[in-house]
């Protein structure tokens, strides 16, 4: 498998962390990573691990050593320093996307690893950024996606992202919620490999709505669309409480968990598996994986940073590969 990486902040552990999974030998894929050269470099050095950067064309056969790493040179806009955010170097995040994902539509790489990034940073200097899922699903040219993250045992997406929580009621309507039931069960089935997905849903309030006398969002939307797409052969169970939901009674039947926000899932998925889960985008026409925390500034440079997360990543892209393949 050929895997695209771009590392995200460069004044994050995204540098790091791409110089640390340098150091292990892959047998199964090639990772080629979208970065500054010098960048690379100058963490390698700071970290005091070995790297040698081989610039990386579509013919190239062979996955790299340890201590070796290909790389497709993009430029920074400004010199990069750990821990020190820097908008001049927004663009060259973007870029590093643009040209990882052109490589994969043009079939010169399979899929896609992403490291973290800043959002903040970018929209302060002046780019409109809500994060890697919303660019992606523009530059695929998707007008839905689904962002989910997984990790050992339990898989959890989200009906809506990164939202206000007052806007998540007004959101959440009949055809989206239909349209994220779809994309999921879809993606279950040809990303990953699973015949008939069983998909647990949440409701949106708490007890899933008491009927009623806690909300109506259950009752006038999500529980018509659970029973109409169980009459088209969708495996549903729900609305389920998100404190029900998340117990072993329901989720060691279930292939996944649908919930209505980011808060409602992430958390308990986190617990579980901070560290050695990752973050995945349904609805795409291309393999997307990253890592499940931020930029971590105060690490940058430390050589104190945990690799299980881009490694699962890593993992889990190869497997979705192999699947859809």
């Amino acid at each position: 498998m050929r895997i695209a990486v771009t590392p995200g902040e460069p004044a994050g552990i995204g540098p790091d962390l791409c110089v640390r999974v340098a150091q292990r030998p892959r047998e199964t894929s090639q990772l080629v990573v979208f970065a500054d050269p010098s960048l690379l470099e100058s963490r390698a050095a700071q970290i005091n691990l070995p790297i040698k950067l081989i610039e990386w064309n579509p013919l190239t056969e062979r996955s790299a050593r340890s201590g070796e790493l290909y790389i497709v040179p993009i430029a920074l806009a400004d010199k990069a320093k750990p821990g020190i955010l820097n908008p001049l170097n927004s663009p060259y995040v973007l870029n590093t996307l643009n040209a990882a994902v052109d490589s994969i539509v043009n079939e010169d790489l399979d899929g896609l690893v992403t490291g973290p990034i800043h959002k903040g940073i970018i929209n302060q200097a002046g780019i409109p950024f809500t994060g890697h899922t919303e660019f992606l699903a523009q530059k695929c040219k998707r007008n839905l996606t689904v962002m989910m993250l997984a990790t050992a045992g339990l898989r959890v997406a989200l009906a809506t992202t990164h939202l206000p929580i007052a806007a998540v009621s007004k959101t959440i309507t009949k055809t989206l919620l239909s349209e994220v039931i779809s994309v999921l069960n879809d993606d279950l089935k040809n990303k990953f490999g699973i015949k008939n997905p069983h998909i647990l849903v949440c409701g949106l309030n708490p007890h899933a709505g008491e009927g009623g006398y806690i909300g109506h969002e259950e009752i006038e939307i999500i529980i018509p669309v659970i029973q109409a797409l169980q009459n088209e052969g969708y495996m549903l169970t729900g609305p389920l409480a998100a404190d029900t939901a998340f117990t072993p009674k329901y989720l060691n039947s279930a292939h996944a968990v649908l919930t209505m926000f980011h808060d409602q899932g992430l958390p308990v998925l986190k617990y579980k598996g901070f560290g050695k889960s990752c973050n995945i985008t349904l609805g795409l026409p291309i393999v997307r994986t990253s890592v499940d925390h931020g930029t971590a500034l105060d690490l940058a440079g430390t050589n104190q940073i945990n690799c299980g997360s881009i490694e699962y990543a890593i993992e889990t892209a190869a497997e979705m590969l192999s699947t859809r393949d």
